[in-house]
């Protein structure tokens, strides 16, 4: 089966910036795959001028933060590494049962892998919430120097949502049929997140999970 896979621009982003990055991203991934009843829903960032759209669905997001903190969990335990999550697409389909597999298959039909560098300079205080108040500390370089590098990762924000639908524009002739169900959000789709037995987290190690006995972690 065609799988069509996306390489987001790397991000550099501090530890703080972690929450309305993913958000912005994964909602604005997942809603270019939306279907069926979908309320539109803008979203405007508090950190960067940035305005992206979500589903309007409150159990979509309310599992896509539960993958968020999962990864800044993550980030916490391993400061100073380059960290990938992966947003997959794919069709379930049902095998013949036999010893050595189960009756249900995944066959992946987009992939999107987000970038992350996370710098540990700065570390800042953030509620969980989804109007969270960002507290820096202002010791932590000069104002015109966070000034620069905040505007730095905006403009690298906005050229990921171009990429985003730059690449869901030209790729369309892999994405399978609708499925026939009735309040479908999205595609099915699972987000994997870097384990905390891994010291490195890319393709090799995605591999090695759809291929365990266990199913990766879904989302719907």
């Amino acid at each position: 089966m065609n799988c069509e896979v996306c390489q987001l621009k790397e991000l550099e982003v501090e530890h703080f910036e972690i929450r309305e990055v993913l958000r912005c991203i994964l909602h604005t991934i997942v809603f270019h795959r939306a279907l069926g009843l979908v309320r539109p829903k803008d979203v405007d960032l508090e950190l960067f001028e940035i305005t992206y759209v979500q589903c309007g669905d409150s159990e979509l997001e309310k599992k896509i933060d539960e993958k968020i903190e999962q990864f800044i969990s993550w980030v916490e335990k391993h400061p100073n590494k380059k960290s990938q999550i992966c947003l997959s697409f794919y069709e379930v389909k049902n095998k013949q049962p036999s010893w050595f597999s189960s009756k249900i298959e995944r066959l992946h039909w987009e992939q999107w892998y987000i970038n992350l560098n996370v710098s540990q300079q700065a570390r800042a205080h953030s509620s969980k919430s989804h109007h969270a108040k960002v507290v820096v500390d202002p010791g932590e370089g000069t104002l015109e120097e966070r000034s620069v590098r905040r505007a730095a990762l905006e403009a690298s924000l906005r050229e990921v949502l171009f990429q985003i639908i730059k690449f869901v524009n030209e790729k369309k002739d892999h994405v399978p049929p609708i499925p026939n169900r009735e309040g479908v959000v999205s595609f099915p789709y699972e987000i994997t997140i870097p384990s905390s037995s891994d010291s490195a987290f890319g393709m090799d190690m995605f591999k090695r999970m759809l291929h365990h006995s266990g199913n990766p972690g879904m989302l719907s």
